[in-house]
């Protein structure tokens, strides 16, 4: 972790994750020190128990960084937007 300048970052919540967090989406002012999505769900952990309750599962919550599929250890450096969804199945 660094010592980088927070930055704003737009995020959005889909189905269940939207639903415990109480929120579709909103802009935060997030910490230079949080530098990859693993980070960020961290983070957003510590925001509070709806933000706790909402990512208990983060194994399973796939997450996009500006609109394209990211592992938990991509960087979110330079990013705009920031998605987190549960695995979509179907049949």
């Amino acid at each position: 972790m660094t010592d980088a300048p927070a930055h704003r970052l737009k995020i959005l919540y889909f189905a269940w994750v939207r639903e415990k967090t109480g929120r579709a989406a909103e802009e935060v002012e997030v910490p230079g020190s949080v530098e990859t999505v693993a980070d960020l769900v961290l983070w957003l952990k510590s925001r509070g128990p709806e933000f706790a309750s909402a990512f208990e599962r983060s194994e399973v919550i796939r997450a996009a960084v500006d609109q394209a599929h990211a592992k938990p250890s991509a960087s979110i450096f330079g990013a705009r937007e920031v998605a987190f969804f549960p695995p979509v199945t179907g049949g």
